[in-house]
């Protein structure tokens, strides 16, 4: 047992939004969760570890792995039967799920070495069993495995959780309040998996002074002297440890009345949220809020804080769309199903209307380091200096020739606004050719944990996945020299074999998007960014990281780091300036180093360049030979690569396949690219090493 002295919850002032969700769910559970959104350095994780030690002790029977409750045991309990008398008290846990967790971390294995040594079906419980009637909580839940999310989901949805491998069949109760927290510049949750948790809050550090200094003298207080700090608030927390009690005793009495049901539902469907888990989550969370305020009638107020709470994150149509809630169209929405006659009884009562007890001082929550990144972060890329001289836009070659002055019209010369994306469309799968060991997604053939077994080998450290057939295989030819006497099988570490699977992994897909005037010439801009955003909307889908590198002008620039956000990737897309010249060997030079960086932090990740241009090169001297010897960089290391060719018009010159052939890889046209496209099959990459 951890004798870490958390924050106290009640010095968490402010944040009303993320003290609220939590509570919400210590009362109910059956809420189904809260995720918080924010981003770094905005004590997530401290109102998270800070609400554990409010939750009230439980009472468990003696022994039991899984927690039961000795006043009423589950009798599907794998260590029960139990009695339904005695028991123990104990504080109730709260159990963290590591990002790199295996499926059996999670839900439990069967002990395969005990199962084939001694002939015994031996269950290892995982995380879920040791978080019943406690808190699981998930920190960085946006870069958590999708199958990894879905199980937990589950278990929290249903209250138990299932294990049917390896010819075990377990089930137990877990039940838990799930807590999950991410940044979201890092990358999002997919809409199913954000769907899947009962409450979403966004949480932002404060931009007031006053409040930042308050900040900041509590949390210099509480890491000068924790155990101090917290006798301070040790009051205020056994108060609200005790509403939390009163709470969830008269949750069965309150009432959710036809009228506030209407509302509810009404209010769902005005926000077009697909499903019924939005209605189902916010008439609980209704029921849990009028409880909080100490009523037993759930009224308007109550469905409206619970739209606020559980819509926000299920009305986006794709991963693009911001979170949020218009509220005047809620207020609307509510003021035109409300009832004449509806219940109104005196809404003060213990709770002051459903928000949490306020502790000493300013309403500020302590922040972990509240400094918060600067705007350039979130700001478009330095605009390059304007040419010097236009270009042409139907110059015939890569070549210094093409900067003579542009037609009459053209949008060469100078910078041009920022075109508007057109609408994203469906795009044809682009993937790495070989087979890689990166982390899980949907593009690339990989070696997994997850997917189908291809074979089987020596594990390498602790077995996971364990072949079956091939452990035998292994063990059979040793029987009689081990001295087998009965029927089971004499089973020795060295037998066992990890089963080999293959999947799909994600990868880096790095952009390098020429932006310079002829590319501009022909208003064509809008169509590449439209390109461009259908490419990173299969990125998102398919769980990659992806970059942004602009050429224009007289260089190239990275408008956007690798990162797991495809969002800020669309944020840059969108306010791209076009014109000026094309340096195409900066944009490539500028992408050889980033992906060589990029393969220091992260080797297993394979790269995936993708290079939007019409294939000219005008900037800088010799840019044909420059660009040829820049792409050859790129074709030696064996850098997977696509160009996507923008050139239109009915005369077209050939240069972008000129450049897919200089990189080692394959040009595919804007029309080719799209999914629904008769012009081609399935592009697969090729990558510049080639079978002797």
């Amino acid at each position: 047992m951890s004798n870490t002295i958390h924050y106290p919850f009640t010095a968490i002032v402010g944040m009303d939004d993320l003290r609220l969700g939590l509570l919400l769910n210590a009362v109910s559970p059956a809420v189904g969760g809260v995720l918080v959104r924010g981003e770094k350095g905005t004590a997530k994780s401290t109102a998270v570890r800070a609400l554990s030690t409010l939750m009230p002790e439980v009472r468990v029977v003696a022994g039991c792995r899984f927690s039961c409750d000795p006043a009423s045991p589950d009798p599907a309990c794998p260590d029960g039967p139990h009695e339904t008398t005695g028991g123990v008290s104990r504080a109730a846990r709260m159990v963290e799920l590591p990002v790199g967790a295996s499926e059996d971390r999670l839900v439990g294995a069967l002990d395969i070495e005990r199962a084939l040594s001694e002939g015994v079906k031996a269950f290892e419980p995982g995380l879920l069993a040791d978080a019943h009637r406690g808190i699981l909580y998930v920190d960085e839940v946006n870069l958590l495995h999708d199958h990894l999310v879905d199980l937990l989901l589950d278990a929290a949805a249903m209250g138990a959780s299932y294990v049917e491998r390896e010819g075990v069949s377990v089930r137990h109760a877990a039940r838990f309040l799930l807590v999950g927290t991410m940044n979201p510049e890092e990358g999002e949750l997919r809409p199913q998996l954000l769907d899947r948790f009962g409450l979403t809050v966004e949480v932002a550090a404060s931009r007031e002074t006053d409040q930042r200094v308050e900040v900041v003298r509590r949390r210099l207080a509480y890491e000068d002297d924790p155990a101090g700090f917290a006798a301070k608030w040790a009051h205020e927390e056994s108060a609200l440890q005790a509403r939390i009690v009163a709470a969830r005793a008269l949750l069965p009495e309150v009432r959710l009345g036809d009228g506030a049901l209407r509302q509810i539902a009404a209010t769902c469907a005005a926000f077009e949220v697909d499903g019924m888990r939005a209605d189902i989550v916010m008439a609980r969370t209704a029921t849990t809020l009028a409880a909080w305020a100490g009523r037993t009638v759930v009224l308007a107020e109550d469905v409206r804080q619970a739209a606020l709470l559980a819509l926000p994150h299920r009305r986006r149509r794709n991963p693009f769309d911001a979170p949020g809630l218009d509220e005047d169209k809620l207020d609307d929405t509510l003021e035109q199903n409300s009832s004449p006659d509806e219940d109104d009884p005196d809404p003060d009562g213990p709770g002051g209307g459903g928000q949490p007890p306020q502790g000493d001082g300013p309403d500020v929550g302590p922040q972990d380091g509240s400094e918060q990144d600067g705007s350039d972060q979130d700001s478009a890329p330095e605009q390059s200096e304007s040419p010097e001289s236009p270009e042409e836009g139907e110059s015939p070659a890569r070549s210094e020739e093409a900067e003579g002055g542009g037609p009459k019209g053209s949008a060469g010369g100078g910078e041009q606004p920022a075109a508007q994306a057109s609408e994203p469309f469906r795009t044809k799968m682009l993937s790495v050719p070989g087979l890689g060991e990166g982390a899980a997604g949907r593009r690339s053939r990989a070696r997994t944990e997850h997917g189908r077994t291809t074979g089987a080998r020596r594990p390498q450290g602790a077995l996971t996945k364990l072949h079956l057939a091939a452990t035998v295989q292994a063990a059979a030819p040793h029987q009689r020299a081990r001295g087998r006497a009965g029927r089971g099988l004499v089973v020795r570490r060295d037998d066992l074999r990890q089963a080999n699977r293959e999947g799909r992994e994600g990868n880096l897909v790095l952009f390098v998007v020429d932006a310079s005037g002829s590319m501009a010439a022909r208003q064509r801009m809008s169509a590449v960014k439209g390109a461009v955003l259908s490419l990173l909307l299969d990125a998102y889908q398919r769980r990659d990281k992806v970059g942004l590198i602009t050429f224009r002008g007289k260089d190239a620039q990275v408008a956007l780091p690798p990162t797991s956000s495809v969002e800020a990737a669309a944020a840059r897309l969108e306010t791209l300036p076009t014109g000026g010249r094309t340096p195409l060997s900066a944009g490539l030079l500028k992408a050889h180093d980033v992906l060589r960086v990029e393969r220091l932090r992260d080797p297993s990740r394979r790269p995936l360049l993708l290079v939007v241009t019409d294939g000219r090169a005008t900037g800088g001297p010799e840019p044909l030979a420059n660009a040829t010897r820049a792409a050859h960089l790129h074709a030696v290391e064996g850098i997977a690569s696509v160009v996507v060719d923008c050139e239109s018009g009915p005369v077209r010159l050939g240069l972008a396949g000129a450049l897919a052939r200089d990189l080692g890889g394959s040009a595919v046209t804007l029309d080719e690219l799209r999914a629904d496209s008769i012009a081609g099959l399935v592009k697969d990459v090729q990558s510049s090493r080639r079978a002797a």
